[in-house]
């Protein structure tokens, strides 16, 4: 699967979330593009980058609740209607689109009743309206709210979070998460050393054993379920 990632932030360089983001790109299969920085955005090359992509993420700082004007001259420019549906064709469709969205505010401020009385699925709404129009399959946004505050584990956690939403097959369900985990822990304990590499695939055998032994107990429950249901 290629994932193309388009960035649209005025000021890349400092912005410490972005920077964070770029370094914790996946190795592979990843395009990664900064909207701002093309002087002439070249519709042809974009529009081929679309239809060549699996995953189309988009990547900004939320701008009185939206994007920032970057990606609203991007998508005027390169979206034009003959591409997206105009001759009948779809390029894009499914294709799946998702939103990686950081706000200076706390996550909690983004719901009825909080400090901006709307939701982020709110606020981003033509976005999932453009997945619609263009037959695709819209992701849950990724929220990173207020970056600087995090502690050093929660930054781990959201390396992880990221090269999932970037690479991980969708829906997120358990499965595909144990999937996702297991392919990933096969690529590291490949470049171990080879001293190393036993311990690596004794840690895999037992990442297995435990996949095992949960499918099994969803099994059991789903038994007990259809008892329950006759």
């Amino acid at each position: 699967m290629t994932t193309l990632v388009l960035v649209s932030h005025p000021e890349l360089a400092d912005s410490s979330t972005q920077q964070f983001l770029k370094a914790s790109l996946p190795k592979s299969a990843i395009i990664w593009e900064h909207i701002e920085s093309q002087s002439t955005i070249d519709i042809e090359k974009e529009q081929r980058q679309l239809r060549q992509a699996d995953r189309i993420i988009l990547q900004f700082p939320l701008y009185w609740y939206s994007a920032p004007a970057g990606l609203k001259q991007w998508e005027d420019t390169v979206l034009t209607r003959n591409f997206v549906y105009g001759d009948h064709r779809y390029p894009l469709a499914g294709k799946s689109l998702g939103l990686v969205v950081s706000t200076g505010m706390p996550a909690a401020a983004f719901q009825r009743g909080g400090a901006e009385g709307f939701s982020l699925d709110d606020l981003l709404t033509p976005f999932a309206a453009l997945a619609q129009r263009a037959r695709m399959t819209w992701l849950p946004t990724l929220a990173i709210p207020q970056f600087s505050y995090l502690e050093e584990p929660e930054k781990l956690k959201l390396v992880t979070d990221y090269q999932r939403y970037l690479t991980q097959d969708y829906p997120d369900s358990l499965a595909n998460r144990q999937a996702w985990f297991a392919d990933q822990l096969a690529s590291r304990i490949a470049q171990l050393p080879a001293d190393q590499q036993v311990t690596g695939r004794m840690i895999a055998d037992q990442f297995d054993q435990r996949r095992t032994a949960i499918s099994d107990l969803q099994g059991t429950l789903a038994m007990i379920k259809e008892q329950e249901d006759d």
